[in-house]
């Protein structure tokens, strides 16, 4: 950073795809076939899904947003509603119910783990809630069994965003199986991909039909269920959907990688234990990790660690930076989405005074690199920068 030589001669992205030959294989194969979009290779890979997660419905979408759309549109979220959620997320956890016209209202997180505090969602659930949406931070499950149990008492949906947790259990049963509806994202840096691409999940037949059919313009082909029938030509747009469809070619990179899904998720598992170790050994001073919870194993999305030495953000500022400069691709996860200017303006206010955890998580965080082609050398190159910088900025 300050002019000297880098512990990397090349950059180490925070994440990175892996494809392999049977990937290409499976998307020329679909290349030659009869279909390119609407086609056998999307059940094929919702299937596939679907048994891995242990459901009974997966609907394939066309991104991870586009799949927290159809899920909220499912269940019934609409103009002047709310719903429960944690700021520290990708913003499109809360954009997709401001596009149904309802207000996001947050929930602290629990400044250790940058989870959703089952206790302060509690306390924002108000009349005109309509759903508790957990996030599965950084790959680790959200408390599914409390924040379930809330949903059910007050009597509002549980939708979870578990983007980052396909491979990750909750007390042995698989992230993204617990919530009403589920939502996956099958971006390059998640445990799989489809390039862009998302799923919503769900054990209810009912679901399922809404989400089938918000995805294809709210367009309904099947005879029973139209209001009449002119011809076998004849369909009907009962309601305002959209054209939220992935197509084949996706879908079959994506039921190509599904056969390596233990493997990407085992190797990230493997990564995170030598972080945590190679942390231990030399850097426990400075850093924190983010723990496994007990009775949850994270799919590793990503591996935050929180600095130690106060002021924080000044702290992580400097880190940050200076592990840029090694070439170091971290990232932080996330600003928290009340301190955006369209929320704060949304809102009326601003609410970093209200969430002591979330603002305490933000001012520490740092995601370092991780995915399933790394090697324990990129870990020891990113644990050489971090005593590099240890000593020379926070000794």
């Amino acid at each position: 950073m300050n002019g000297g030589t880098p512990v990397r001669d090349t950059w180490l992205p925070y994440g990175h795809q892996v494809i392999s030959e049977a990937d290409i294989a499976a998307v020329v194969a679909t290349l030659k076939s009869d279909w390119l979009t609407q086609g056998p290779a999307i059940k094929a890979f919702e299937d596939a899904v679907a048994a891995y997660c242990k459901v009974k419905y997966a609907v394939a979408y066309s991104s991870g947003t586009a799949a927290l759309h159809g899920a909220y549109f499912a269940a019934g979220i609409g103009e002047g509603d709310e719903i429960v959620t944690s700021p520290i997320t990708f913003a499109a956890t809360s954009n997709a119910a401001v596009y149904l016209g309802a207000r996001p209202v947050f929930a602290d997180v629990e400044a250790a783990t940058g989870l959703i505090d089952p206790a302060s969602a509690r306390r924002r659930i108000t009349a005109k809630t309509k759903a508790l949406v957990g996030i599965d931070f950084a790959g680790q499950p959200c408390d599914y069994d409390e924040l379930a149990a809330i949903a059910r008492e007050k009597k509002i949906a549980f939708i979870v965003d578990a983007a980052h947790s396909l491979g990750g259990f909750y007390k042995d049963k698989p992230a993204a199986s617990r919530a009403d509806m589920s939502i996956l994202s099958f971006h390059p840096v998640k445990s799989i991909t489809t390039g862009e691409g998302g799923m919503v999940l769900t054990n209810s037949a009912d679901l399922y039909e809404k989400l089938c059919t918000f995805r294809t313009h709210g367009i309904v082909k099947d005879p029973a269920k139209l209001t009449v029938c002119e011809g076998p030509w004849y369909h009907e747009m009962q309601f305002l959907g959209f054209n939220y469809r992935m197509c084949d070619l996706q879908a079959a990179l994506g039921t190509s990688q599904m056969h390596s899904i233990e493997d990407f998720v085992g190797k990230r598992r493997e990564l995170a234990a030598m972080y945590r170790r190679k942390i231990a050994q030399t850097l426990s001073a400075y850093f924190d990790c983010v723990p496994e919870l007990e009775g949850r194993q994270s799919a590793y999305h990503l591996f935050p660690i929180l600095v130690k030495t106060k002021p924080y953000a000044e702290t992580r500022k400097k880190v940050f930076e200076a592990l840029h400069g090694e070439n170091i691709g971290v990232q932080v996860h996330y600003i928290p989405t009340y301190k955006f200017p369209y929320y704060k303006e949304l809102l009326d206010r601003d609410l970093s005074a209200e969430m002591p955890g979330a603002e305490e998580f933000y001012s520490r965080e740092i995601g370092l690199p991780i995915f399933a082609s790394m090697t324990e050398k990129d870990v020891d190159d990113v644990i050489a920068a971090l005593q590099k910088i240890a000593g020379a900025l926070l000794a």
